[in-house]
């Protein structure tokens, strides 16, 4: 009788990073609670299939208090990937892992605006807000150039520098950049620029009807958008914590 050796295969490991959404809650979490459904009626489905991160570095809660908290986030669709700054009397095998050594950026809330008269949606269907890829054209780094519009539901995120846009940003569509974002087109959609901490990013577009526009975490909506530069060519930047806007000659 032979002996039949078997030659084990390596297994492949692979680094790769992601860019998540960090929540971080407050006491009296059923106030905070409160607020987050709130966000969540006015932009039904963000949180749908994107990365949660919990930071409770400021959570005075022991082992039981956290679980019911996450709990209730897991009732409302809002999946925790993991937790950061936890201390180890917080943890067990039945909660999301500790997360370190994450990179910093900035935070950011897009609560997207219903139209008048529209009631929130409910229940959601998950397949309505999946995002699609959007097809571009890599250019040299640290920037990327889409060459065509980037439609409703699509997603778009380069964390790494500038993104411009060769066409226009549909209503329902995001732009996510380290740097700055150029439209060559209208924007319509969601558009947030600087979000690894660049304070100096920009936004530029040819046409602006944005739903949201952000810049290191400041965000402004469309109702809170001067009315006199709806419409035109704009450029928008960051000044202290006040997001200002002017014409583009």
């Amino acid at each position: 009788m032979s002996d039949v050796v078997s030659e084990s295969k390596a297994i492949r490991l692979k680094g790769r990073s992601f860019l998540a959404l960090v929540l971080t809650p407050e006491l009296p979490f059923d106030e905070w609670l409160a607020r987050l459904d709130d966000l969540a009626a006015r932009s039904a489905g963000f949180f749908l299939r994107r990365p949660i991160v919990l930071d409770v570095q400021n959570l005075d809660v022991d082992r039981t208090q956290l679980r019911t908290m996450i709990e209730q986030l897991t009732e409302r669709n809002v999946r925790i990937m993991g937790l950061e700054n936890a201390r180890a009397s917080m943890l067990a095998a039945d909660l999301p892992p500790a997360l370190t050594d994450g990179r910093a950026a900035s935070d950011f809330e897009p609560p997207a605006e219903r139209a008048p008269g529209e009631a929130p949606q409910t229940n959601p269907s998950p397949a309505a807000y999946e995002r699609e890829p959007v097809q571009g054209q890599f250019t040299a780094m640290p920037s990327l150039t889409v060459t065509e519009p980037v439609r409703s539901g699509q997603s778009l995120v380069f964390p790494d520098g500038d993104v411009t846009v060769v066409g226009s940003v549909a209503s329902g569509a995001e732009i996510i950049a380290g740097g700055s974002i150029h439209v060559y087109g209208a924007l319509r959609g969601r558009a947030l620029a600087g979000t690894m901490g660049n304070s100096s990013a920009r936004i530029f577009c040819r046409k602006l009807e944005a739903e949201l526009i952000a810049i290191d975490g400041f965000y402004k909506t469309a109702e809170d958008m001067e009315h006199e530069l709806r419409g035109q060519a704009v450029q928008i930047w960051l000044e202290g914590e006040a997001i200002v806007a002017e014409t583009l000659s």
